[in-house]
């Protein structure tokens, strides 16, 4: 079985740490909250029983994204990526990272992302969607983002697009419904609006080179990308694009396995996007590595596929070195 690398791991500094988010149950929220400050404890035997050789490493949701206070979250952003940094020197062929940053102030966000990829050795950045600001959600796809995607491109790193609960005054369709909040059902809404508003904006004609990773094994698009299309060409408000909305999914995108451990789902993915565009993730500790390990060893997949999807991928992707089955 070849060795597994897995994206969207996730820690949590302090101050991200404290309070628990109302959709999760209390059992799952003390496991959580012991695990994700934890990088040799737990996490790094699991990774060695599970066959995972390496795992790139994110601050958890909504992280900075959810700081309405510019420089709070920049001062916040700096401190989690130091302190990813220092627990990824601890065991640099096992762990890496994804930058935060604080989108709030564009300048600043910027100067993060070049510091994270440059000087600390990060893979990319991770973004939680939509981020809070005095004025309301500011969505990646507005213009003040702009200078965001240039460095992106000039860098050469992927974004991981990861969700949160949708906007307060989009939440009115789970009235009197709390047990659809957070990744029962809210989380892949809110992300794949996320995703669909970066295509349809145009900025991939723009920016034709950015690259954006999906959890969740694309968050539903990969199945819903015919009919959104289909009915698009028909709308009453269409946009004007230069490919078609499946093209930028299979040339601008790549999925994960991230917490859905669905073989129909998988073959979705695969059928839509292509084997050398899906890639494999646990979403610990909010999932098990046990669980999303077992499932996909089990999956029935010829070998180059699961080889491509097990590890690849995100070696070509993040443009890591494999030597004797672990990752640098």
């Amino acid at each position: 079985m070849p060795a597994k690398i897995a994206l969207e791991e996730h820690f949590a500094i302090p101050e991200y740490n404290r309070v628990r988010p109302a959709f999760l149950g209390e059992p799952l929220w003390h496991e959580v909250q012991r695990r994700i400050t934890d990088f040799t404890e737990f996490r790094l035997p699991e990774m060695d029983r599970y066959g995972i050789s390496y795992a790139v490493v994110s601050l958890t949701s909504p992280g900075v994204q959810g700081e309405t206070d510019a420089g709070r979250a920049v001062a916040r952003a700096q401190r989690a990526n130091d302190a990813l940094a220092e627990a990824v020197a601890e065991h640099p062929d096992r762990f890496g990272g994804l930058a935060a940053v604080a989108l709030q102030d564009v300048g600043a966000a910027v100067a993060e992302l070049t510091r994270a990829v440059v000087n600390l050795g990060f893979h990319g950045v991770l973004v939680n969607s939509w981020t809070d600001s005095p004025m309301g959600p500011a969505h990646l796809d507005e213009d003040r983002f702009a200078p965001f995607w240039d460095r992106i491109e000039e860098l050469g790193v992927p974004v991981y697009l990861h969700p949160r609960q949708l906007p307060a005054t989009q939440r009115g369709a789970m009235d009197g419904r709390p047990e659809l909040a957070g990744p029962v059902w809210e989380f892949a809404t809110d992300c794949s609006a996320s995703a669909l508003r970066l295509i349809t904006s145009g900025l991939f004609d723009r920016h034709p080179a950015a690259r954006v990773i999906l959890g969740h094994l694309g968050e539903g698009l990969p199945y819903d990308i015919w009919r959104i299309e289909n009915r698009m060409r028909l709308a009453a408000d269409r946009c004007e694009l230069d490919l078609p909305l499946t093209e930028y999914l299979r040339r601008n995108f790549y999925v994960t396995t991230s917490g859905h451990f669905c073989a129909a789902s998988l073959q979705a993915a695969i059928a839509t996007m292509g084997a050398d565009r899906v890639m494999f993730s646990v979403d610990y500790p909010y999932e098990s590595m046990e669980q999303g390990a077992t499932w996909f060893e089990t999956l029935d997949l010829d070998e180059t596929t699961r080889t491509a999807i097990s590890a690849e991928n995100a070696s070509r992707l993040l443009s890591l070195k494999q030597t004797e089955g672990t990752t640098r």
